[in-house]
């Protein structure tokens, strides 16, 4: 006779069975979302209606209204971004949303939560959603969902909600009363008092609760279970008390992240200690600064990369990026390709799960206040020859090569082994199959050079492979990889007996011929973990201006023009509607917006505790 164990482990197995049948990946752990790559779909502006439209309408990207995205847009066009080798997508909430159009536009991020147990029918129906996630789970890909559990979205003034229009939060009992933030710097008034303005005000929910907490509990469960997802990103994370994510992030019973757009990493690795990992915001900070120009700091930046690893101990979980629908586009603050190709290769091979935003492929220009940063996909179009979108899908089967290669590949922290004024040189990976990364800010002007690496762990003799020209090296007889470096791109060196069956650099030619050049032997000043040193080392000198290099395929003619449009810089005619000064976006991107504020350390940092996800800052 069968006992009630038995049939609960058959149950058990039956559920297991059905969720493999509908393609579902079982509650992905931190460890398989590290060996991840995401893609984010700002839904509304990804794919028009249902993907067969050829002219979609005019979005009102300044008005922040609805353009007309959709989950079946999404679905329609998932080769697009399964053409760049990502295996994960991140997608915008998908509940209920405030309904009216006001002055700060519409809901159209999904971050105005009404009712958390329904849909928001601009983006589909409830099939539609589930049609979406299980191709996403049919291509191998995981699905994040984006969630708020800070606030409710409501349309006028703080001191006049209306809580019956909530769903579950219906009472006012379950808010903090209205108060403005007044002092970011202190973390009681940040996480009791309501983001958003007199036109959108979001009530702030009562996280520390145990009602509250119960609530979200059960709705998050049944999320996660009624819709297959495998990942979690938190909004607004730096506004809820860190405690309140322990027994969520349990009951949700998947990996998440949350979003703490706070530049200190003393201080923000506080809620990665209670979510298991945060977007990774001390780095976007000193990351950004460091490649907009020649003149960045890549000294703050290894400080922070250092600052990092001793404050946050999973930081490998964090997510890496360089652009969100939260900040300027890259693109607005330098029009130089080869800078924008080596933040991009910092952002998928450092520590960390990457993350491209959408439209970062397309090198699309705009930034925030208003946000043109979150112009409609469609309008730069999707242009899979586009040079970064090339760039990201090598740097993507890459990646997932080197994994395959080594599982613990990810649980390595990069360390920096070169630093200059304009380069540094980062391991990641154990011994014998350590991936080397060298990125420089000098631009696409730049002439060619040679960086003389050690520290790499590589012996006398082996022979690596750069992954993006193709081109041989080897470790010379005293221990260094002398690099050559040409217009500004960046270089990924990995052992060659490894890159057998990878697809990579198979019968392609290389793309970047190099020059040959006099080697000799000279003192080099560099700086190694902050303190200046000097070391003698064979270095290859650079070639004469008589003896040009070849022009590299890679680097983009500069602007002659100090408008950008709002669109891909090589595949979009400028739209004179969306239109923004690159010299303005970069004015604001480093004062107005997103306040920087110097770190205890030499490296400057971000350091703000709310944000916008309409057309005004929480």
């Amino acid at each position: 006779m069968a006992t009630p164990l038995h049939h609960a482990r058959l149950f058990t197995l039956s559920l297991l069975f059905i969720s493999l049948l509908l393609g579902s990946s079982l509650a992905a752990s931190a460890a398989e979302w590290r060996k991840r790559s995401i893609y984010q779909v700002l839904t509304d502006r990804y794919v028009y209606g249902n993907g067969t439209d050829v002219t979609p309408p005019e979005c009102s990207v300044l008005d922040g209204l609805y353009c007309g995205g959709t989950w079946k847009g999404i679905e329609s066009n998932l080769n697009y971004i399964a053409g760049m080798n990502f295996d994960a997508i991140w997608i915008s909430p998908v509940v209920a949303q405030l309904p009216q159009q006001t002055g700060d536009g519409e809901a159209y991020t999904a971050y105005w939560a009404q009712d958390l147990y329904a849909l928001n029918s601009h983006f589909g129906t409830e099939d539609d959603l589930k049609d979406l996630i299980a191709a996403i789970h049919e291509r191998g890909m995981l699905l994040m969902l984006d969630i708020v559990v800070n606030h409710m979205g409501y349309a006028g003034v703080g001191w006049e909600v209306d809580y019956s229009v909530f769903n579950p939060f219906n009472d006012q009992k379950y808010f903090h009363d209205y108060c403005e933030i007044t002092d970011s710097t202190n973390q009681t008034d940040v996480e009791v008092c309501w983001l958003g303005d007199y036109l959108v005000t979001l009530a702030d929910l009562r996280t520390e609760d145990e009602d509250v907490q119960n609530m979200f509990g059960e709705w998050i469960s049944g999320m996660v279970s009624n819709y297959s997802i495998d990942g979690l990103r938190i909004d607004t994370s730096i506004n809820v008390d860190p405690g309140f994510f322990v027994d969520f992030v349990e009951t949700a019973g998947i990996f998440a992240t949350g979003e703490v757009m706070l530049g200190d990493d003393s201080v923000a690795c506080q809620w990665s200690d209670t979510i298991g990992s945060i977007l990774n915001y001390p780095i976007y900070y000193p990351l950004t600064r460091a490649f907009q120009s020649s003149d960045g700091s890549i000294n703050d930046l290894v400080e922070t990369i250092d600052s990092v690893k001793a404050n946050c101990p999973n930081s490998t979980s964090f997510g890496s990026f360089s652009e969100n629908h939260d900040v300027a586009r890259f693109a607005s603050l330098t029009d130089d390709l080869a800078l924008a190709k080596n933040i991009v290769t910092y952002t998928i091979l450092a520590d960390g799960i990457p993350i491209i935003y959408q439209g970062q492929e397309q090198r699309m220009y705009g930034s925030v206040g208003p946000y043109y940063n979150r112009a409609p996909l469609w309008q730069a179009g999707y242009n899979t020859s586009a040079p970064l979108y090339q760039h990201i899908a090598t740097l993507n089967q890459f990646r997932q090569h080197a994994i395959s290669m080594d599982s613990d590949y990810t649980d390595y922290m990069a360390e920096v082994i070169y630093q200059d004024l304009h380069s540094l040189a980062l391991r990641k990976g154990f011994n014998g199959s350590q991936v080397i990364t060298l990125l420089n800010n000098n631009g696409q002007d730049a002439d060619y050079f040679v960086l003389p690496i050690s520290g790499h762990g590589f012996s006398a003799g082996t022979q690596l492979i750069e992954i993006l020209t193709c081109t041989n090296l080897t470790v010379d007889a005293n221990g260094y990889l002398n690099v050559p470096m040409f217009a500004g791109t960046p270089k990924v060196l990995y052992p060659a007996d490894l890159l057998q069956n990878a697809s990579l650099c198979g019968l392609d030619a290389a793309r970047e011929p190099l020059p040959s050049a006099t080697t000799i032997t000279t003192a080099i000043s560099t700086t190694i973990n902050g303190q200046p040193t000097d070391i003698s080392t064979t270095e290859v000198a650079p070639i004469p201006t008589a003896t040009s290099a070849p022009e590299s395929t890679s680097s983009a003619p500069k602007s002659t023009s100090s408008a950008k449009a709002l669109g891909a810089a090589e595949s979009l005619s400028a739209d004179l509607s969306l239109v923004a000064s690159a010299a303005i976006i970069a004015t604001v991107a480093t004062t107005g917006y997103r306040a920087l504020a110097p770190r205890a350390a030499a490296a400057g940092t971000g350091v703000h505790y709310g944000h916008a996800h309409g057309n005004h800052r929480h």
